[in-house]
């Protein structure tokens, strides 16, 4: 058989034709190139999506990718639409964008008509349906008619045994309007064992059984990629089609390489350069950061750092974020930069970061760096309550058609691939349900033997295994796009020449086909316009101390290095606190006791997994605390690592080392840390290892000594914090911990309101709250707003210095569960005078009847007379006639004066927005018992001011055996004890190999447990769904940390009937009480 011809397969899918596609962009290219294909076409359906990924792999496998897209018309068939050069592909990108904005999300609007628009040098393939029919055949002559481009008549292979009958129709049909054939590959899969996949994601797609799922799926296995040989022995009765395949090939060499991304120029006064005007602003930004005059280091800091954008020409770039800082900042929004970006003087200078360069030795090449040729990455964090501003502002400034949101892929993960996957299979509900509750901490590993055999499953029923490979399959898979967190590409010319726009799910975003990543491999640049909820509450502190305690503070102003901050910090009383707050980091602040703001710096990044698996963190707290000498290898390091006792902790002190001690240039040593980054992904940094060891033996040092540094830096590649970033954190860290220090009334009143934040659940900020001494008063129909606030409270202490708090805490009406703002906020402001009735509610705040059920639910009547019960049956006998709920009824108001309607259908008069009450004798309820209200109240609130359930479940624990967890304070190390408490918190972290940290609690205090990994498997159902758990152990302390290290684990919400014991109906069982924790992994 004569050699195959030089062959492109045409028409590929990737996964990113989204549940159609099966296999990964790389998958696909890297299966051509290994098959034996010159070139591939990866075209997915209306997007670009997977493009840039599939044109990395491309440029690896040195493979030619064919970029194109199968754009699919709403009045023709599917037409492959490849560019031939850059204009082609602009144009093809702004149609694409332009259908986007027709449609609905994910769900463009193109039409034949349309492609008439793009330039000549665009090559079309009409891809036929599996049967060919005379409607087809109309709108391929339509198409003969209507592009101006290169038009091609494709042709498939099904193997259904119609093939050879299809063939001689689509040939004789091209032959007619003198349209070439060309053989078409049609791949949806890389390989035939990702058949079963592409079934199941036609069935997620179709919304069918798999047993229903009939002519919807493929016959078989044959829409893989096949070899060169194969195809050229299938097609050889029409080799010309083959030959086609290669014109296509040769005509589309248009590249991604070939696009030129320009950033905006900004306009700079006086006819200055951009760069003119970047060095302006740096210069007089350091004399007000450095009032006193800018030091020599400082002044070498900016001189390198400008003369490196010069020539990088990113001048324009840093203008524009300095230009999105100052808006935020004349807006009064507070902001500032982290990551990287802290690495820069002249990010400093311009107000861009807060971390001083004369206090640190910031590292450049970790910005930027000449050799990488990558553009900078400036992250800054805003209030995440007042982004939208800043995301407007840009809007406004650039115009949409320059700027948009980089896009995120939302990947399959395990659960809700195994709840999509077995639907497919019609898995009853009951066996969807039992897998569903074992996923939790087996997002990685999936369901073994055991697992399923836990679950009440039989692991060798065949059906279920198939389930549990496809999971495993689909996991990772792209489920569609949505918009980054806060990545802005911002262009000189039209964006949608660049990439395909379209509009968000959230009104006035528009979001770009590509993320992250897919930006940074082609160097485009982005500004991270991020949201830190932090940053809303220490901006609703500063507000409520202004108003409060007639103080006014920014970030800057907070009175540094305060002694009684640290105290508190030493203590491991850091609830709340920023960055400080998990178990972790509170378990790690009375070791390391943190006495100045390095220390603090120090504090973020050592609780990480780099550090800990690089075993960084107990030498240098041995060295803190004296148990170990401090010594340095040589002078050079010594320099290096001086600040840190001797310990790398942080990833520029890694790059540092490979520079001072291994001869690394600054560029190398660049390579290094983005090996470091990449090091779980792609295990890159062992290629380092010989450079980096032979480095330092050539400079005198040990190999022992250069071995546990390269495997420390080995450390950072699983997740290592540069100390940048760890500075612009600590800063966060220090004013959050002020603030809860002096005025803990302020900052756990900031914590609700900015809610959900951080660690903890409201009921547990209370309880901090009230271990502070700040008295907190319930949510109340006539004295709560929207938010919480603070107020004159008769038991409140008074403190004359103003510091501590001297003010009570209101509960505001945003903790009641199902209660809309917009009905909060009306109550709020309409109960000027006070409320005296339910029926005043209703008619004044213009609220539904289920919103005053929600508030009296969570017993917000007291100031009425009212208790919940009595509140309940009241709002039961209320009726409100109003036109959405009642149409013969017209909407009418008191407050706006309007004349009222005519009633149709109820004797006697009713007077608009009139309550009718229905007649019913007056009773008397029964008064709740305490462990009845206490149930209700964490039902409609999710916290209790009345009392902690454990404390009211200590006697029935007690008659069991079972101890109230806040005695672990009580007993020494070793001590075995039975405890009791409610869980809090669950956090499985991804590096602590399979080990769980709890958080229990009980009304006089917590404790923090430890369950060793087997024990998770043992104890599993107690272990996740206890919501009071049992534990028998062993106290274990170390200095002034206390931990109990679980044996055994019981579920013990049996318990909880004992706080309502009247309560013995089927139907309150069922409502049994839910005291939900915050589960991390």
């Amino acid at each position: 058989m004569a050699a195959a011809p030089r062959y492109a397969a045409l028409g590929c899918y990737s996964n990113f034709s989204f549940l159609t596609g099966a296999a990964h962009p790389a998958e696909m290219v890297e299966t051509a190139a290994m098959l034996g294909w010159q070139a591939v076409g990866i075209a997915d359906i209306n997007s670009f999506a997977g493009i840039v990924r599939a044109h990395i792999a491309a440029r690896d496998a040195a493979i030619g990718l064919i970029v194109g897209v199968r754009v699919r018309p709403v009045d023709g068939p599917d037409i492959l639409v490849h560019p031939c050069d850059r204009p082609a592909y602009e144009s093809l990108s702004a149609l694409l964008s332009e259908a986007n904005m027709r449609g609905q999300k994910a769900a463009p609007r193109l039409y034949l008509a349309d492609l008439s628009r793009l330039p000549a040098n665009t090559v079309f393939v009409v891809v036929p349906p599996v049967h060919p029919d005379a409607a087809y055949h109309a709108k391929l002559q339509q198409l003969s008619q209507l592009v101006t481009g290169r038009l091609w008549a494709g042709a498939c292979l099904y193997r259904d045994g119609a093939d050879e009958a299809r063939l001689a129709l689509l040939a004789t049909e091209a032959a007619a309007l003198g349209l070439p054939l060309v053989a078409l590959s049609n791949a949806l899969y890389h390989h035939p064992q990702r058949r079963p996949l592409a079934d199941v994601l036609c069935c997620i797609r179709e919304k069918q059984r798999l047993d229903d799922a009939g002519y919807l799926l493929s016959r078989n296995a044959e829409r893989h990629l096949l070899s060169p040989d194969e195809m050229a022995r299938r097609w050889r009765h029409y080799p010309d089609a083959l030959k086609q395949a290669a014109v296509i090939a040769d005509l589309c060499r248009f590249s991604l390489d070939d696009l030129s991304y320009e950033y905006p120029d900004e306009l700079a006064p006086g006819g200055r350069t951009a760069m003119q005007e970047l060095t302006y602003h740096t210069w007089q930004g350091a004399k007000k950061r450095f009032p006193d005059g800018v030091d020599d280091r400082v002044k070498a800091y900016l001189q390198h750092e400008l003369a490196l954008i010069k020539k990088l020409q990113f001048a324009p770039y840093f203008l524009t974020v300095f230009d999105i800082v100052r808006f935020a900042r004349g807006r009064g929004i507070l902001c500032q930069g982290r990551g990287s970006a802290a690495n820069s003087a002249v990010c400093y200078c311009l107000g861009i970061t807060a971390v001083d360069p004369s206090r640190a030795q910031p590292l450049f090449e970790r910005f930027i760096s000449e050799a990488r040729g990558e553009p900078p990455d400036i992250d800054v964090d805003f209030e995440h309550e007042r982004r939208e501003e800043v995301i407007q502002y840009i809007y406004t400034k650039y115009g949409r058609q320059r700027a948009g949101l980089a896009a995120t892929v939302i990947t399959y993960r395990r659960k809700s691939a195994l709840r999509e996957v077995a639907k497919v299979f019609g898995l009853s509900r009951d066996v969807q349900a039992a897998l569903a509750g074992e996923v939790w901490g087996r997002e990685k590993t999936g369901f073994d033997h055991q697992a399923l055999q836990a679950a009440g499953l039989d692991a060798n029923d065949r059906r279920l295994r198939l389930v549990l490979h496809i999971v495993d399959e689909l996991c990772r898979f792209p489920r569609h796009l949505s918009q980054h967190v806060g990545g802005f590409v911002i262009t000189r010319g039209r964006l949608d020449h660049l990439c395909p726009i379209s509009p968000a799910a959230m009104p006035g975003r528009t979001v770009i086909e590509w993320d992250k990543d897919d930006l940074d491999a082609l160097g485009l640049l982005k500004v991270d316009i991020l949201a830190l909820g932090m940053l809303s509450c220490i901006r609703r502190a500063f507000d409520l101390l202004q108003l409060h305690y007639h103080r006014h503070l920014t970030l800057a102003s907070v009175p540094p290095e305060d002694l009684a901050t640290y105290d508190m910090l030493c203590k491991g009383q850091s609830v709340g606190v920023f960055q400080v707050e998990s178990r972790a980091q509170m378990a790690m602040l009375p070791r390391l006791q943190p006495r100045c703001f390095h220390d603090l710096v120090v504090q973020v990044a050592i609780v990480r997994p780099g550090p800990i698996q690089g075993d960084m963190v107990h030498p240098y707290l041995r060295r803190r605390a004296g148990l170990e000498r401090v010594t340095y290898p040589s002078a050079e390091l010594r320099n290096v690592l001086q600040r840190t006792l001797g310990v790398p902790l942080f990833q520029e002190q890694a790059m540092q080392i490979a520079i001072v001690a291994a001869g690394f240039t600054g560029n190398e040593a660049d390579q290094l840390r983005r090996a470091m980054a990449t090091f779980k992904k792609h295990g890159e940094i062992s290629r380092f290892r010989e450079k980096m060891v032979t480095g330092m033996q050539q400079r005198g040092y040990e190999t022992e000594f250069a071995e546990r540094c390269f495997r420390q830096i080995e450390g950072f590649g699983t997740y290592g914090f540069p100390e940048s970033h760890a500075a612009s954190f600590a800063l966060l860290v220090y004013v959050s911990a002020w603030i809860k220090c002096h005025y803990p009334d302020v900052f756990i009143c900031a914590l609700l309101n900015a809610q959900p934040l951080g660690f903890y659940a409201p009921a547990q900020l209370i309880a901090e709250a009230k271990r502070s001494g700040v008295p907190v008063l319930p949510v109340d129909i006539n004295h709560s707003d929207w938010d919480s606030r603070l107020v004159n409270a008769p038991d409140a202490p008074d403190v004359p210095d103003a510091l501590g708090g001297r003010y009570g805490l209101r509960l505001g009406l945003r903790l009641v569960k199902g209660l809309a703002r917009g009905e909060g906020e009306r109550i709020a402001a309409s109960r000027e005078p006070a409320f005296a009735t339910l029926d005043e509610v209703l008619r004044r705040a213009d609220v539904s009847a289920r919103a005053l059920q929600a508030v009296a639910a969570a017993d917000g009547c007291g100031s009425l007379g009212l208790s919940r019960r009595q509140a309940l049956w009241q709002i039961r006998r209320l009726r409100r006639q109003r036109h959405d709920e009642l149409p013969l009824f017209a909407q009418t108001s008191d407050d706006h004066h309007t004349a009222p309607t005519p009633e149709l259908t109820t004797p006697g008069p009713i007077l608009p927005g009139q309550i009718l009450l229905g007649e019913e004798p007056q009773v008397t309820l029964p008064v709740a018992s305490t462990g009845s209200e206490v149930a209700e109240d964490y039902r409609s609130l999710g916290l209790s001011l009345k009392a902690h359930p454990l404390d009211l479940l200590a006697a029935p624990l007690a008659r069991a055996g079972w101890q109230l967890c806040h005695v672990i304070g009580q007993h020494g190390d070793g001590r075995r004890l039975r405890l009791a408490g409610l869980v809090t918190m669950r956090q499985r972290p991804g590096t602590a190999g399979g080990t769980v940290f709890l958080t229990i609690e009980d009304g006089q205090g917590q404790a923090n447990v430890i369950v060793w990994p087997q024990l998770t498997i043992t104890y599993r159902d107690a272990l996740l769904r206890a919501q009071i758990i049992g534990l028998v152990g062993r106290v274990q302390r170390a200095q002034s940390v206390t931990h109990f290290i679980a044996e055994s684990l019981f579920d013990l919400n049996g318990f909880l009937r004992h706080l309502d014991p009247a309560a013995t109906s089927k139907t309150r069982q069922m409502r049994q009480t839910r005291m939900k924790s915050r589960d991390f992994r």
